[in-house]
């Protein structure tokens, strides 16, 4: 589903005015017509509905829902938020329509002392701005900001594209704000209305038809997207009758260390559930007994050691593994292998020589950190999977700067590394640097404990195993991955969850993307 912004919206709109000849005041009927259907299906008691509009468009667009809402039966007011004088052309046309009906809507610049808006409602419309809001309100609209973020107790509130006092192209508020139950977004969802903290204010998201087709921006690497289920039922397809073990894929998981074996058996683990047909555990020798009783579905490949670590000497040998083989791959590297130097000599020679696709995870991507162009130094496809702050030591900034734009790091760092950039966390972020950038929808915060992140890695490492390009088995890995952490938290709770009840769930996430389940 596409994200726009508040110039890609203007532009949506104009091309649908110009190019398609429908009148700007047709498309204000129609989001005042798809306003009132939510309201109707959302809250079905309510009866006595308080409109507030700003003076602009969006203001129209709520005088537009006065008059819908009052030809269904509704006993519907709205009060203006400011002087008629300064009303936009299409506002003012809807005013004049609305009292051509009877109905007189009221400028109230200011609402506290209003008996008008003390009267007791059902439920409250947020007409006041809508994508235009760059900067903290003022005036009489943040006035009207203030008294229904105070005054209107428990009557639900509904904003009409955004909730007042977002700026629809970013995820931080630019100031004070209203909190809605129900936000209707019109034509297309806005970055505001997807991405956290701003989408937090939106309460529940229904997506408004205009009535029109309307033009949907073209991919590129500042485009925006929501994933979901319906992109992805099907993407693996059905496995063939005739099919065996090489057909599916063999990921190797390279990593592990003392104290850290089991990142590479979660991986592993994660791997064989995520449908690879042979997993590989690679790991310093004197951890085999250990990983291969913790993955008994994979094989274990002991390597070369220094010092009990990592050595240089294992480059050659998991190349081998990696390379050399009859069916296709990928190698998933990083999970658990260490911050030594041979660790870093390591992960940095084995993806410049890599010819399967490669998952480059934790220690793997800190092998590059302050460094991220060296990454394009390599002949196979590339997903990076970190987390904030192991992408601002990728990128040399500070690990607040990634989580207060995280948009704008993930993409930074897919043009940079030329790599798909799966930025771990709440709303986890898929980027590829030539087609833009998906918002993943699944996901809770029980997910955040030691290893989650490694169940990731074994999941698309098998996804690219399995022959799905890079952007695809990033969005699929995470989609299922989280849909897997949210089965785990309906039947253990958000507290007690723990990785390997994500490798548990796998199977049904998998199943529900079927088709079949």
């Amino acid at each position: 589903m596409r994200v726009v912004t508040n110039d890609e919206m203007r532009s949506i709109e104009a091309a649908a005015i110009d190019d398609l000849g429908v009148p700007a005041l047709v498309l204000m009927e129609n989001a005042a017509r798809a306003t009132a259907d939510a309201i109707a299906e959302c809250y079905p008691e309510a009866r006595r509905v308080a409109i507030a509009c700003g003076r602009g468009n969006n203001g129209g667009d709520g005088l537009a829902l006065l008059r819908d809402l009052t030809t269904r039966g509704y006993d519907a007011t709205a009060f203006i938020a400011g002087s008629l004088d300064r009303l936009s052309l299409e506002a003012t046309q809807q005013f004049v329509s609305c009292e051509q009906l009877g109905l007189s809507p009221a400028a109230v610049p200011e609402p506290a002392g209003c008996d008008a808006v003390d009267a007791e409602f059902d439920l409250w419309v947020d007409a006041l701005l809508g994508t235009g809001l760059n900067r903290p309100v003022e005036g009489p609209v943040a006035r009207w900001v203030d008294w229904l973020c105070n005054r209107r107790g428990d009557v639900p509130l509904v904003s009409v594209d955004l909730p007042t006092g977002l700026d629809a192209s970013t995820a931080l508020p630019p100031g004070p704000h209203l909190i809605a139950d129900l936000t209707v977004a019109l034509g297309f969802p806005k970055v505001a209305n997807v991405l956290a903290p701003a989408s937090d204010a939106g309460g529940r998201l229904r997506i408004g038809d205009l009535g029109v087709p309307l033009p949907e921006p073209p991919p590129g690497p500042d485009a925006l997207y929501q994933s979901r289920r319906r992109d992805l039922v099907g993407r693996l397809g059905a496995r063939p009758k005739e099919g065996h073990k090489g057909s599916f894929g063999h990921v190797v998981v390279a990593g592990g260390s003392s104290g850290y074996s089991g990142a590479v058996v979660l991986a592993a683990r994660a791997a064989v559930r995520g449908g690879a047909g042979l997993v590989t555990a690679a790991v310093p020798e004197h951890l085999v007994d250990v990983v291969d009783a913790g993955s008994i579905e994979s094989m274990t490949l002991g390597l070369p050691t220094e010092g009990g670590g990592w050595s240089r000497h294992a480059v050659e040998p998991l190349l081998r593994a990696v390379i050399g083989r009859a069916s296709p791959g990928a190698l998933a590297l990083g999970p658990g292998l260490g911050l030594t130097d041979d660790a870093r000599v390591l992960a940095r020679q084995v993806l410049a020589r890599s010819t399967s696709p490669v998952v480059l995870d934790a220690d793997g991507i800190s092998a590059f950190a302050g460094d991220a162009r060296a990454l394009r130094a390599r002949d196979a496809d590339l997903v990076i999977t970190p987390h904030p702050g192991e992408l601002a030591r990728l990128l040399g900034v500070a690990t607040d700067s990634v989580v207060s734009d995280r948009w704008g790091h993930a993409r930074r760092a897919a043009r940079e590394t030329g790599a798909v950039v799966v930025l771990k966390g709440r709303q986890t972020l898929i980027s590829d640097p030539a087609l833009g950038t998906w918002v993943n929808p699944t996901g809770n915060p029980g997910m955040a404990s030691g290893g989650s992140g490694d169940v990731l890695t074994g999941v698309i490492a098998a996804l690219l195993a399995q022959g799905l390009e890079p952007p695809s088995a990033a969005r699929m890995g995470v989609y299922v991955h989280g849909l897997a952490g949210d089965l785990a938290a309906a039947a253990w709770g958000e507290t007690s969850m723990a990785a390997s009840d994500l490798v548990d769930e796998l199977g049904p996430a998998f199943k529900s993307l079927s088709g079949s389940g």
